[in-house]
């Protein structure tokens, strides 16, 4: 049997025409997927630096509310170590400056109360800002883990397009989808977080 040289010319041509489509293929696939993901990357990174900036006047607010919190406490205290000095001094004078005395006393008895109550307001809202970093946290973690997932699967995307291999193509899409939920999950609240990566990443 006669071998047709023309016939395996047009077979490696044919072969090597499929190879250039596949490869075009894939390349567009890549580049669709890595435009998708800077886009959500965008959009992600826009809330994140909103989050962030949240929780820096939540910082800074829980700070200003202990600072006012120390300043009550040191009121309270002075307003009762003078009281206790009337108290201690009050039978010493005579009976008819006593009346002063009372007065006095019945002063600092009303700042000392009124600090304390003060105080406990101020605690109240330090705690408050405490929660609400937290909670801030909790989301800007959520951003975190969707950059770093992201940024593995852009890592395995330019893989893919130099080596033109699908299978790494499909690995990238494992990374892709989780740090797609977990951009989500920090856009729109939902409740999903990895402690394990969080701290690792932290």
């Amino acid at each position: 049997m006669d071998i047709d040289p023309m016939e395996s010319v047009n077979n490696a041509l044919e072969s090597d025409a499929h190879e250039r489509a596949a490869a075009s293929r894939l390349s567009t696939l890549v580049a669709i997927t890595v435009a998708l993901l800077a886009t959500f990357l965008g959009v992600c990174k826009v809330k994140d630096d909103n989050i962030v900036q949240a929780m820096q006047q939540a910082q800074a607010d829980k700070l200003d509310h202990w600072s006012y919190y120390q300043a009550r406490n040191i009121r309270e205290e002075v307003a009762k170590a003078t009281l206790t000095q009337l108290s201690l001094t009050e039978s010493l004078v005579p009976a008819d400056k006593r009346g002063q005395y009372q007065e006095a006393m019945a002063r600092y008895e009303g700042i000392a109360t009124e600090q304390s109550q003060k105080k406990e307001l101020l605690s109240k809202q330090a705690e408050q800002d405490q929660q609400t970093y937290d909670s801030l946290n909790y989301r800007d973690d959520q951003f975190d883990l969707s950059d770093t997932l992201v940024a593995l699967a852009i890592s395995l995307l330019a893989l893919t397009a130099l080596t033109h291999k699908k299978w790494l193509y499909w690995m990238a899409l494992v990374p892709t989808t989780l740090g797609v939920i977990m951009g989500l999950a920090g856009l729109l609240g939902w409740h999903l977080h990895s402690d394990y990566l969080a701290r690792l990443l932290s």
